[in-house]
């Protein structure tokens, strides 16, 4: 088992697009401008951003890129409590059975029946740092963050490995700030 720290991100409420509702939303044609690379290669925060509307309010979400095949809001469950939404904890691309919502852009609106998550926790690895951290794609491990006064464990932390990933793990800001904003931590098996 490797001893190294890992990155610890967290990552705040956003949503993902297909084309078609990046058009619905924004107008035809229209394109994602790309505003900050993130950490998983080809990832980007763009510089759209659209109104998440539940039953109970509504709340500015960043748009991140590129496009997928499938509209998905992830959200904290403080979040979706506050949406009066009842996001389930799932990996992402996982939407089945899942709640929708309205989306809102400056030229227009969507419905989506399904979509609204709150991510599972997770590390990205690439094929070599997956090798050096004696990890398999869909293994469950627990990483310990150490920060003054509110170190923890997160257990049933998820291990996505792919050639296109880079090695950080990524938690919502629920679990940030539950732990004090972790910069790094060590996977523990």
């Amino acid at each position: 088992m490797c001893e190294d720290k890992i990155l610890v991100e967290t990552s705040a409420r956003h949503v993902h697009l297909t084309q078609e509702d990046v058009e619905k939303l924004f107008g035809e044609g229209y394109q994602l401008t790309v505003k900050k690379m993130l950490s998983q290669p080809g990832q980007f925060a763009s510089n759209e951003k659209v109104t998440v509307v539940g039953p109970r309010g509504e709340l500015k979400c960043s748009v991140l890129g590129p496009v997928r095949k499938a509209d998905q809001v992830e959200i904290s469950l403080t979040e979706a409590r506050q949406l009066g939404l009842s996001a389930l904890v799932r990996e992402s691309g996982d939407i089945e059975g899942t709640c929708g919502c309205t989306l809102v852009g400056p030229a227009g609106s969507v419905e989506i029946e399904k979509g609204v998550i709150a991510a599972k926790r997770h590390i990205h690895f690439n094929l070599e740092d997956a090798e050096k951290y004696g990890v398999e794609n869909g293994q469950i491990v627990s990483v310990k963050v150490e920060t003054e006064g509110r170190s923890l464990v997160f257990g049933d932390v998820v291990c996505r490995v792919s050639d296109k990933f880079s090695l950080a793990m990524h938690i919502d800001t629920d679990e940030s700030n539950a732990s004090g904003a972790p910069s790094e931590g060590t996977i523990i098996k």
